[in-house]
């Protein structure tokens, strides 16, 4: 008995997760009415809040109350008995734009900080050279605690089902299984390996410490499955769930969820993120070029002390015309002693080049590696559901034009009928792009988020520069200051040694 205009008003302003209304939604629908302060004084006393929530039971007895004080009547339940009068409230589709968000509810904002971010799992890969081929071991230390074993093609299946199920997140990209002919013939093959270890170690990082990844099926069968079907066990998990929008509970609500100008901050924010990436492509390859002058600067110093001890360790007799006056016998036995010291020197500055590619140039790829993720899900974006969405808009049009002229021209009922048929079929089609494009928008609008949420490891990078740095030419000070009395012990006063500043 209940009229249909009271279920639509009730659906236009219930909460999204559960089938209660809140209060406040409420009071601004009796705002509406236009009603005095006495009749909704009157209306208030009927009306019961738990929690701060109605019922839809108690919803549908406020809005018959409405309708009877709209025609001037005292409102009473008691009137009820003969029918549920139309309140006057306007369209309920109109209604949808009171509805509030449940604070505790906000799907659209990412809670999490950096520091959350970080201290979720870590996850390392180490190559296991006494297996045949190329195998990876990753070992989870914060949920799983355990080890399991894969190969470059078990990483591919699974990046291949991830992007499957997540197209519109930031899915990181995979490094390349092999070399390139022609492009890396100066890597050797271990240093190739080294870095797809390394790209590899990120990628799987990204994904453990996603958000929405971490907890996902997908990633847990990868880091956890010890069987040697591995692959065909990651397909089938994805074949039963299928893809983000098929089992996101709020997909096909993701419009109501958007701010107005999402188009407008998805195009800032686009603008600046390229900004962002190509600046810190420019500092890691400023950091790169450090690590390697660190590392050359290591093979300089080896062999400046070997050039020192094999003139020490010339054994040649000097002439008799030489031998009268220089002191060139004594002082060659001194330098041979000197290639240690010289080798110390080479052993400090190749760990400062592994400390700088370590904690400096791979946490500058790492937020990279990010960055171009979410680069390429705007492409995929615009390339995938948007494009796809406008030609069937366009092909709708079609339809509509032909279904117009063979109206006009009376051609045979079956034609039409057909041509129909068709255009009902497009126009479900269009409804689905267009869900799933406003959920491309809602995913679009929080890895933008999780990205800014990831910007303060700017700070992390410096510092990690900085006390590099520190550690570095302390150390390496520290040798030299150590060399400079044995030269004066070993040369005596003709050493060229200037006393320190």
């Amino acid at each position: 008995s209940v009229p249909a205009y009271y279920r639509d008003v009730y659906e236009a302003i219930r909460c999204r997760t559960d089938e209660r209304i809140q209060a406040e939604v409420f009071k601004r629908l009796l705002e509406r009415t236009g009603l005095s302060k006495a009749a909704l004084s009157q209306i208030a006393e009927h009306i019961e809040y738990t929690d701060g929530f109605l019922t839809k039971l108690t919803l549908y007895k406020a809005l018959a109350l409405i309708a009877l004080a709209q025609q001037g009547k005292k409102p009473s339940p008691k009137l009820f008995i003969h029918e549920l009068p139309k309140p006057q409230l306007g369209e309920p589709r109109e209604l949808s734009a009171l509805r509030m968000q449940p604070a505790q509810d906000d799907v659209l904002t990412i809670s999490q900080t950096f520091e959350q971010l970080l201290t979720k799992d870590t996850i390392q890969v180490e190559l296991i050279p006494e297996k045949k081929g190329l195998f990876l071991k990753h070992v989870e230390y914060q949920r799983y605690k355990i080890s399991v074993y894969r190969r470059y093609s078990d990483f591919d299946v699974f990046h291949e089902v991830l992007l499957q199920k997540f197209a519109y997140r930031v899915v990181p990209a995979l490094p390349p299984k092999r070399m390139l002919k022609g492009v890396l013939t100066s890597m050797s093959e271990r240093e190739f390996i080294e870095g797809r270890r390394r790209a590899l170690i990120r990628f799987i990082n990204l994904v453990a410490r996603h958000p929405l990844f971490s907890e996902d099926e997908l990633v847990k069968t990868f880091l956890t499955y010890s069987g040697s079907d591995v692959q065909t066990k990651l397909r089938d998990t994805f074949k039963k769930m299928g893809d983000e929008f098929m089992t996101n509970r709020i997909a096909t609500q993701a419009k109501e969820y958007l701010p107005a100008d999402i188009q407008a901050q998805f195009s800032t924010s686009r603008e600046l993120i390229k900004n962002i990436h190509n600046s810190f492509q420019r500092l890691r390859d400023g950091a790169e070029k450090m690590a390697e002058r660190s590392m050359e600067n290591s093979t300089d110093l080896v062999q400046f002390g070997r050039e020192l001890s094999a003139l020490g360790s010339d054994a040649s007799t000097l002439p008799s015309l030489a031998s009268s006056q220089s002191s060139w016998g004594t002082l060659r036995q001194s330098l041979k002693s000197l290639s240690e010291e010289f080798a110390v020197l080479s052993d400090k500055a190749a760990q400062q080049g592994r400390r700088e590619q370590d904690d400096v140039v791979e946490k500058l790829n790492f937020f990279l590696d990010l960055l171009q993720s979410y680069r390429n899900l705007c492409e995929r974006h615009e390339k995938g559901v948007l494009h796809e969405h406008q030609k069937a808009l366009h092909k709708y049009s079609m339809m509509k034009r032909q279904m117009m002229s063979a109206t006009v021209q009376s051609k045979e009922q079956a034609s039409v009928e057909q041509l129909e048929s068709r255009i009902v079929q497009q126009e479900s089609a269009i409804q689905t792009m267009e869900l799933r494009n406003y959920f491309s928008l809602f995913c679009l609008h929080q890895e933008t988020q999780l990205i800014f949420t990831y910007l303060p490891i700017t700070a992390n990078i410096l510092g990690a520069f900085v006390n590099s740095q520190v550690q570095g030419h302390r150390e390496m000070g520290d040798v030299w200051n150590e060399l400079q009395p044995k030269l004066g012990c070993l040369f005596g006063s003709n050493n060229g040694l200037k006393p320190p500043i």
